[in-house]
């Protein structure tokens, strides 16, 4: 098997990357967003707000309440859509808990951010004023960037390079069982995505600057341990180590004196029981932390060029993402499918990093 190559500076992990966030936090999602903030190469230039995992609202104070904490009150928090294209809204309290962030809490310094679609608007404007130098994140439901695209067709080429985590590829969808959640919730607007990058590709956009799609197929080898908030404690310099046990009282809460620690233990501890109760152990697939470490830079990956669409008429296979690597259907590739990464290199990544933070966290308080 050939593989296409993404990024000739994915190695180059000082590199400066402006970041434009999406996301519908959500537990992984609030694991990608912390570790993002531990990246001094990253600057945060915005995180936008989409309904998914819970109501639109509560996920953007969620992103301020976690903003606040890693020490970025200033970073943009805005709101975008409040429903999917052309479908109702359905959220999962079952996997991330009512509040989208498992048995976490954490106040919500507030925003002077108004509603509406100042997400979109954000987009664009940005895209327009920085041409080339924006990377967007993608770890919800693509109605946001659906509708910016709607707004301004050349974002394929003003933007510097696009992240999703979304999809599944020849592998079993964890919604139904060929659809995974982020396309399903909305799969109108993933399929006007893969759509509006086809017709650049039509136009000559380069396939460099294609979506880099990290699918179930390879976010769910990044399948998380509950040691790892031991070393996580450790890193961190923790008086006492973290330790979750699958034989500890489900909603048992953090005692860590580190504030970051004792948010992400108990946002985790609520996904490792999620998953537990499906049948999958007492673990987490941290999906979205992936995607961050392939839009930072610091995650090695490869990728196939594919041209990808998603079904939108079959009851029986609503949501799910089709990729043709042969060009079976005489179409230019629209997608850089991620086809490999390295799970272990990305925990001992996520450990420091985070464990750093946590740290610098504790010493500025």
């Amino acid at each position: 098997m050939s593989f296409e190559s993404v990024d000739d500076e994915q190695s180059d992990r000082t590199l400066h990357r402006r970041l434009l966030i999406d996301c519908d936090t959500g537990i992984d999602d609030a694991l990608a967003l912390a570790y993002l903030c531990s990246l001094d190469h990253v600057k945060i230039e915005a995180v936008t707000s989409t309904p998914g995992n819970i109501g639109v609202e509560q996920v953007a104070a969620n992103n301020r309440a976690l903003l606040n904490l890693c020490g970025k009150p200033d970073v943009l928090v805005l709101i975008g859509a409040s429903e999917p294209l052309k479908i109702p809204l359905v959220t999962t309290p079952e996997t991330h808990g009512p509040q989208g962030v498992g048995y976490a809490t954490l106040p919500d310094p507030g925003s002077d951010s108004a509603g509406g679609n100042d997400a979109v608007d954000c987009w664009i404007q940005a895209a327009r004023a920085n041409p080339g130098e924006l990377t967007v994140l993608l770890t919800a439901p693509l109605t946001n960037f659906a509708l910016a695209l709607r707004g301004e067709p050349r974002l394929p080429w003003l933007l510097r390079k696009v992240v999703i985590m979304g999809g599944a590829f020849y592998y079993q969808g964890n919604t139904t069982p060929t659809a995974e959640w982020n396309t399903h919730v909305d799969p109108h607007a993933a399929k006007e995505v893969f759509a509006a990058y086809t017709a650049a590709a039509e136009q000559g956009l380069d396939s460099s600057k294609l979506p880099i799609v990290c699918s179930l197929d390879t976010t769910e080898r990044f399948e998380m341990q509950p040691d790892f908030l031991t070393k996580l404690s450790e890193e961190a310099e923790c008086a006492e180590p973290e330790v979750v046990q699958a034989s500890d009282p489900e909603g048992t809460l953090s005692k860590s004196s580190n504030p970051l620690v004792r948010y992400l233990s108990d946002a985790l501890r609520f996904y490792f029981e999620f998953h537990r109760h499906y049948d999958q152990g007492y673990i987490a697939h941290v999906h979205d932390y992936f995607a961050a470490g392939v839009a930072a830079g610091t995650l090695e990956y490869q990728t196939r060029l594919a041209t990808v669409d998603v079904e939108t008429e079959s009851p029986l296979l609503f949501g799910t993402t089709v990729a043709d690597f042969r060009g079976l259907w005489g179409k230019p590739a629209n997608a850089q499918v991620v086809v490999a990464n390295d799970p272990e290199a990305g925990f001992a990544e996520l450990v420091q990093r985070l464990g750093a933070l946590a740290r610098k966290l504790n010493e500025n308080s």
